[in-house]
């Protein structure tokens, strides 16, 4: 599959996150999310591995502390993190919000990768931010703000992952990377779910509801959008998969409005258009970098 069309329908696939996160609040705690989910995906990769013969590569000694640090700071923290500030925010809001995971990709790639962003990547990366600041400063200090500043604040752990995940040996195939980064985030939630238990412990109501979003959470986005990201990734500058990707919130939004969890306003509006001109514009760069001199 063509790297540029990976990256887009792993946009299609998360465009949903932040709804599902929505419909799980109150039914299901974030970090049993999270581990339930990434259990499920570890079934999901399970086939493959066996019959691709695996395994012992998954548990290599070579890669095992980076593989760790994948699947903690990859998935077990931020992924936490994002499903609880919906308690606080809107699906629409946090997923605009997460787009400050753009300027952690600028830095790190320029800094760990050598990736040096061209002019036209950086106006269309600052569209995108443009969205961030928007929302950030409208919001400021009202019950939403909370919920936006978790966001903001757990975004460089997702970019931490992929950047380690770009210096990862070129054989290793990217479905072995995605299955890995649930794999491994298992230790962390663990640790994470013990801790709830000792304090107050979790929530979970056995239904439709709950089943609905486990699936979707397990097997689409820690499944099969993982394995479109690390294709994209392992082909592709971090910074400018990353912008492209991080311009879902115009689909999480729509469906947030459509289905009636928020009241669109002008400045979320604004803010997606600025959000997809980025997108498209950075999404056109990389399309002409492909075509054939």
């Amino acid at each position: 599959m063509n790297p540029l069309l990976a990256v887009w329908l792993c946009w299609a696939i998360v465009g949903f996150s932040p709804i599902a996160g929505r419909y799980a609040v109150g039914v299901i705690s974030p970090a049993l999310l999270v581990f339930l989910g990434t259990l499920l995906a570890v079934a999901f990769f399970a086939p493959w591995l066996t019959r691709h013969h695996q395994w012992r590569t998954l548990f290599a000694k070579e890669t095992i502390w980076k593989f760790l640090f994948i699947g903690t700071f990859g998935t077990a923290l931020p992924f936490s993190i994002l499903l609880w500030a919906l308690h606080y925010t809107t699906p629409g809001n946090a997923a605009i919000l997460q787009q400050s995971e753009l300027l952690y990709s600028l830095l790190i790639a320029s800094v760990f990768l050598r990736e040096r962003p061209s002019r036209g990547q950086l106006l269309g990366s600052a569209l995108i931010l443009g969205g961030v600041v928007l929302i950030l400063l409208k919001e400021h200090y009202s019950v939403r703000w909370t919920g936006d500043l978790m966001v903001v604040g757990c975004t460089w752990m997702l970019q931490a992952a992929s950047c380690l995940a770009k210096k990862l040996p070129k054989h290793l195939d990217h479905r072995l990377i995605a299955a890995a980064r649930n794999v491994y985030a298992l230790p962390a939630l663990a640790v994470i779910l013990a801790f709830l238990v000792w304090q107050n412990g979790f929530t979970f109501e056995p239904g439709g509801r709950s089943l609905g979003v486990l699936f979707y959470t397990g097997i689409f986005k820690y499944g099969w959008a993982m394995i479109l990201w690390y294709q994209a990734l392992r082909a592709l500058d971090l910074s400018k998969i990353t912008a492209i990707y991080l311009s879902y919130p115009v689909l999480s939004f729509v469906l947030s409005v459509l289905l009636g969890m928020e009241q669109p306003h002008l400045y979320q509006l604004f803010g997606l258009l600025l959000t997809l001109a980025g997108a498209y514009w950075v999404s056109f760069i990389v399309k002409k970098q492909q075509e054939p001199k």
